[in-house]
């Protein structure tokens, strides 16, 4: 089945800065506390990963600053949170003004001139910077086994510090490439005291795209489930509390340099992701496998009707196999995915009923049973 870059892209965002995200659920607890406490500042704060890392970083004896707009309410923090407000988009970086931090982690960028202007005002106030990009940043996601030296997306547009956020989702081609000159900005602006992370699609508890949410929903309700190709695709994910501890864990050593950040550290097929997600589950679930040219001919898409996969060959071949041995080297470890899944699933239906109501990514329960209704007729 086809799957076009713009496919990946969207797939990508789910576990990237344009998305909005709920509260999430608090962070494990820390193995031992650092040699030293940091003054950290995290720009973004309140979005998906963002309360992660802070509640980890709290918990290992850390002074944590967030800045933000200051339009999503902050979750309730266990210690003490400085927040400073101002407006990325517009420029409005003065309350950074004349502050000094060990490290700032930037959370939400995915254009240039974020990172310029960053550089602007906290260059030579922070000593570490930590940007979150993506995996999307590849140019060719055809090669299995990608590590960070793989080539990057290049942008072909006119000007990229004159992109915005606006034209970014007018566009999301422009993603991956604006995400790698994003990262470029960063060294231009920081020199090597820089840590690039790239997650690849971030899922838990909190997340607002369902991507991965759907499973878990799905599988809980039973009955007749529809699942993409024949079990053997490759998935990759990483759950967003693994991820902002381990980053928390990377500034604690000022671990340098950039790192692929997906999981597991083995390769997981989309049939063992299904299974595992089940076992969580009492209501039996039969899974119904679909063949991607089956599927495709149904105009049943990869990643946004099923979400997580898409085909392990073609062009996607090397999408779920990107290469995370450097970062595992660096500590990055991962939940089981029994209590990603169970963590999940409980936090959904402790959501409203009207957010429950309509999952925003996964194929609809009608047009599902349709076309499992032409599968039992193939």
């Amino acid at each position: 089945m086809p799957t076009t870059r713009r496919d990946l892209v969207i797939g990508s965002l789910a576990g990237g800065a344009l998305l909005a995200s709920a509260p999430t659920t608090v962070a494990g607890s820390p193995a031992g506390r650092p040699a030293n406490k940091l003054r950290i500042l995290i720009l973004g704060g309140t979005g998906f990963t963002g309360p992660h890392q802070v509640r980890y970083a709290l918990a290992r004896g850390h002074e944590v600053t967030i800045f933000n707009r200051g339009k999503r309410a902050a979750p309730e923090w266990p210690g003490k949170v400085e927040q400073l407000l101002g407006d990325r988009e517009t420029g409005d970086l003065k309350s950074l003004d004349g502050r000094e931090w060990d490290v700032c982690i930037d959370n939400p960028t995915s254009v240039p001139s974020w990172v310029r202007d960053a550089g602007k005002i906290l260059k030579g106030n922070v000593a570490h910077y930590v940007f979150i990009s993506t995996i999307s940043v590849f140019a060719d996601t055809s090669k299995p086994g990608m590590d960070e030296r793989a080539a990057l997306a290049e942008y072909r547009g006119k000007d990229a510090m004159a992109e915005t956020r606006a034209s970014l989702l007018a566009n999301l081609e422009l993603y991956g490439p604006l995400k790698a000159l994003s990262e470029k900005e960063a060294t231009n602006q920081f020199g090597e005291a820089v840590t690039i992370i790239r997650p690849g699609l971030i899922v838990g508890p909190g997340d607002e795209t369902d991507r991965f949410t759907y499973w878990p929903v799905r599988l809980d309700r039973g009955g007749d489930v529809l699942a993409p190709g024949d079990g053997t695709d490759p998935v990759q994910y990483i759950d967003a509390r693994d991820l902002a501890e381990w980053t928390i864990r990377m500034v604690e050593r000022r671990a340098l340099g950039t790192f692929n950040a997906t999981g597991p550290d083995y390769e997981l097929t989309m049939a063992a992701m299904l299974h595992g997600i089940r076992a969580v589950t009492t209501t039996g679930a039969r899974l119904h496998w679909a063949p991607a040219s089956f599927l495709e001919a149904q105009k049943v898409t990869p990643w946004s009707d099923m979400p997580v996969w898409v085909p392990g060959q073609g062009d996607s071949a090397g999408f779920g196999r990107i290469s995370v041995a450097k970062a595992v080297a660096a500590g990055l470890s991962f939940r089981p995915l029994a209590t990603t899944a169970a963590d999940t699933l409980a936090w959904f239906k402790f959501q409203p009923a009207e957010r429950q109501s309509k999952l925003r990514a996964g194929i609809d329960p009608e047009r599902e049973t349709k076309v499992l209704s032409a599968l039992a007729n193939v």
